[in-house]
């Protein structure tokens, strides 16, 4: 049974925004996650409801697996969405927004001020934040376009009757803060942007008054395709995509409910939203910008206690990274462990005289990017440095233009992607001269190489200097950078030509053991599950008897079909404090277990329209850590929530069983790892050797 794409993902948000709702969760982290499923939601209109709108004004009679149009799934959209606004802002006004005044840090509203406080603030408004402040004239020929995402003033005014009234926008800069505080209001006050500049806006405006105002929110279609063609400046036109996204059609436009019908219908038709893309919003606008006060210094009572990330146990921090490695592969699992590791293995390669070169995809960077640092340094110490730069990466395109541009004035060879494909392949490539030999050291992720996110991401690292796997990493960067066909590897599986196909035989082979009447399994960990051969594989898999068990943390478009499909099935999707990223997948094979790492998920996009790397974790020892975190995510019953046949989920409950939570499990095993290792460090007895005699 297949389950819309669209109507999935809502239901992935849900769940983030049930962590919201948990009354057992301390208030800031409360806030945070429903920041987070707010944030979500701004992508999700960005780029999926965007594409849905394109294609219906297309007029393309397309349907998805599930038979629906475009206009029916945005029908479906805007039904889904509006229930879970209603939930987010009952959620925030009803439990939450009265936790913060119990707790002293609730906004103060400009009608509950003093008059002493409001000249205060006026004062504010005057000297901060007016000279930043730009009204524009909206109802004029050639009219500016309204940014995307930003929070703007809507203002009617005139110098007459209200008939002769004309409309002003006013964007609120992202310089400033959207909480202002003021030593007025308290050591904790503050009121928020909008009601300050709201309250003294008129000011600007001499000789005119103000009839009506509100803030309001425009988000634009993100969805827009890079034309790839022979010859072109591919970065050139990453750089116009990025123009055009600020400014392309509006698919929701956000107000307050409330606002004078008039003002909302000129508002409507300035930006040329259908009443289809108008949500009226039951409190403030850009509930992201609330969940920054969980990240804030202070209000610890307010929080969880914070998990500290381990260094690995399998690392020796007294020796190189190379030595390291030498002695035998290394697994990391971020944020449990440590990301310092890989961090420091290019920090090393860029200094050693011995590395002669180094290559790396770079898919989505932290903004002071440490890899980047050690790239240039490597490029500017003479040694061969390629680097693959992803410049599709939604949202991260002019981030990664500007990184592009500082690694290839350090001298480092920059490739811009693969034409047609997007490369989200996680990999290193270290060559090093070892006793007149090169070696090749080679890194294998899942996740990104962003020193940020890996503090906030569960993700695998293996490290690794085994000679296939050099061989097949040397021969994929010839590939990408070269632009030649991709041919069988040894060990390894890229997409978009090998992966799918290797998936697909090893489900195959369980649903011939499984109908042999031996056991058979497979057990898999993603972000997304929507591939359309992937999941006929999993439907028949099931029918024959294989144990199917699926960690799905987001998009998941199939259910069994039938009562014996969903007899052999079980699909958890897990939403705790770390994000779930990690890409796992485990196939019985009788007995002798293969177990894969990858970056790409079971959808059509990642096997099939994009560059990805599957590797086999073949340690015995790190082949059985990699399984146990996927038996951990099968027992976890309080972050888990069960995915049913309608394409819902309902949180799981301890009932008879002890409550398990898989991600509290795996830091305790990190710390007790850690704990294990600096105790046989510490006891361990090195005797002091007599110089042998000549």
């Amino acid at each position: 049974m297949y389950i819309n794409r669209e109507l999935s993902w809502l239901e992935f948000n849900q769940r983030v925004l049930n962590q919201a709702g948990r009354r057992e969760l301390p208030l800031l982290e409360r806030l945070k996650f429903l920041a987070i499923s707010a944030s979500n939601l701004d992508e999700f209109f960005q780029v999926r409801v965007g594409g849905l709108v394109l294609m219906e004004r297309s007029g393309k009679s397309a349907v998805d697996l599930t038979g629906l149009s475009a206009g029916a799934q945005l029908e479906l959209v805007r039904k889904r969405t509006e229930e879970m606004v209603r939930e987010q802002y009952a959620l925030m006004d009803d439990e939450l927004l009265p936790l913060m005044q119990e707790a002293g840090i609730a906004p103060v509203r400009m009608d509950e001020v003093s008059a002493a406080q409001r000249s205060t603030l006026e004062e504010y408004f005057t000297a901060r934040i007016a000279p930043l402040l730009t009204p524009l004239a909206m109802e004029v020929e050639n009219a500016p376009l309204l940014p995307n995402l930003s929070l703007i003033l809507g203002l009617e005014l005139t110098n007459g009757s209200a008939e002769e009234s004309r409309l002003v926008a006013v964007t609120l800069p992202d310089c400033l803060p959207r909480r202002v505080h003021s030593a007025c209001l308290g050591e904790e006050g503050y009121v928020m942007l909008e009601d300050l500049v709201g309250a003294f806006i008129g000011n600007l405006f001499e000789g005119e008054r103000l009839l009506s105002q509100t803030p309001l929110r425009v988000t634009r279609n993100g969805d827009i395709a890079v034309q790839e063609e022979e010859g072109s400046d591919f970065a050139g036109e990453m750089s116009r995509v990025l123009v055009a996204r600020k400014f392309s059609d509006c698919v929701r436009l956000e107000l307050p409910e409330g606002v004078p019908p008039r003002l909302e219908k000129r508002l409507a038709a300035l930006v040329e939203a259908r009443e289809m893309a108008i949500y009226r919003i039951p409190g403030y606008l850009r509930l992201v910008d609330f969940g920054r006060m969980a990240h804030e210094p202070g209000n610890d009572r307010l929080k969880v206690a914070p998990w500290r990330p381990c260094f690995p146990a399998s690392v020796d921090p007294d020796l190189s990274m190379f030595d390291n490695i030498a002695q035998g592969d290394i697994l990391i699992h971020t944020p449990y462990e440590s990301y310092e590791p890989v961090v420091k293995l290019m920090e090393e390669a860029a200094a050693d005289p011995e590395v002669l070169a180094i290559k790396q995809v770079l898919y989505r960077t932290a903004q002071d990017s440490r890899f980047i640092n050690a790239l240039c340094r490597a490029a500017e110490l003479g040694k061969q440095v390629t680097v693959l730069v992803e410049l599709k990466a939604r949202f991260d395109e002019g981030h990664n233009l500007a990184q592009a541009e500082r690694l290839q004035q350090a001298g480092v060879q920059v490739v811009y992607g693969v034409k047609g494909y997007k490369t989200h392949a996680k990999i290193m490539l270290i060559v090093r001269r070892e006793n007149g030999m090169l070696r090749r050291y080679c890194h294998f992720g899942t996740g990104n190489y962003n020193e940020d996110t890996a503090r906030l991401y569960s993700d695998l690292s293996l490290l690794t200097c085994d000679e296939a796997l050099g061989a097949d990493a040397s021969q994929f960067f010839n590939c990408v950078t070269g632009l030649t066909q991709i041919h069988r590897f040894r060990r390894v599986f890229p997409s978009p030509v090998m992966m799918k196909a290797r998936l697909l035989e090893l489900i195959r082979a369980e649903v011939a053991r499984a109908r042999r009447g031996e056991k058979a399994y497979v057990h898999a960990k993603m972000n997304s599950l929507n591939d359309e051969e992937m999941m006929s594989a999993l439907e028949e898999a099931a029918e024959a008897g294989v144990e199917i068990r699926l960690n799905v943390r987001g998009i998941c478009c199939w259910v069994p079909t039938s009562e014996t499909g969903r007899r052999h099935t079980r699909i958890v999707s897990i939403v705790d404090r770390y994000l779930e990223h990690a890409r796992i997948f485990c196939f019985h094979n009788g007995g002798e277990a293969l177990v894969y790492m990858a970056s790409a998920d079971w959808m059509s996009r990642n096997l099939d329209r994009r560059v990805e790397l599957m590797v086999p974790i073949e340690d015995k020892k790190l082949a059985r850590r990699a399984m146990d975190i996927l038996a951990a995510c099968f027992r976890d019953n309080t972050q888990a929530s069960l995915l049913n046949e309608s394409g819902g989920s309902a949180l799981l409950a301890p009932l008879l069983e002890p409550p398990f939570r898989m991600q509290e499990f795996l830091q305790h095993q990190a710390q007790q790892h850690a704990r294990t290792r600096e105790h046989n460090s510490l006891t361990s007895l090195e005797p002091h050797l007599p110089k042998s005699s000549r």
